[in-house]
């Protein structure tokens, strides 16, 4: 199983970084996908910076809406690898956020939201960066973060404009589960992050 440490510091630049985010379920090259992880006594930050030349960013009555069809970076978190309790952060360029509780298979409660989350969008020539922070403690309290360890998987959504105007999904996972299609809400899509 994968890991990534998360050192704790207050300096992004001294986290590390991790670019393994890949398509495997296409015959493409990824753009360039970094993200990092870091923490102090109270908080876990992270951020995503995404090479992307085609920034889909569809309109939507509802902050949900907008996040789920737009080039977007993902983040779940889970209980244990039952996937009895996950939660899933589902954020965009422009800072909307899709948010949800969930269980193994796909049974998400759209009423939950992250108690605490903190998010800094940033859209710029060539791509985007997504930096947020959680609350320790939030973690703590949905029984993510147990001991220094959490269940955790990182996900990009790369979407761009055919020719025809139509919108093609594509989809990036850091820890490639090896499903058939596309899916990030399985186990084997998870890894660990590690707090030191």
């Amino acid at each position: 199983m994968k890991h990534y440490h998360v050192h704790k510091t207050s300096n992004a630049n001294e986290a590390a970084l991790l670019t393994d985010f890949t398509f495997p379920w296409e015959d493409r090259v990824a753009p360039r996908t970094e993200f990092r992880a870091w923490h102090d006594e109270v908080r876990l930050f992270f951020r995503f910076d995404c090479v992307d030349e085609d920034l889909v960013l569809p309109d939507g009555a509802t902050a949900k809406e907008r996040a789920l069809g737009a080039d977007r970076v993902e983040i779940f978190l889970a209980t244990d690898l039952s996937l009895q309790r996950y939660f899933g952060l589902e954020m965009s360029p422009r800072g909307d956020v899709a948010d949800y509780a969930a269980r193994f298979y796909r049974e998400i409660d759209w009423s939950w939201s992250c108690e605490g989350l903190v998010l800094e969008p940033e859209i710029r020539e060539g791509g985007y960066t997504v930096s947020g922070s959680i609350p320790l403690e939030v973690l703590r309290g949905l029984g993510v973060l147990r001991g220094s360890e959490m269940f955790a998987g990182l996900y990009r959504a790369e979407f761009h404009h055919r020719p025809d105007g139509s919108v093609h999904s594509g989809w990036m996972p850091w820890v490639n589960p090896g499903t058939e299609k596309p899916d990030f809400h399985v186990p084997a899509s998870f890894g660990v992050l590690e707090l030191k």
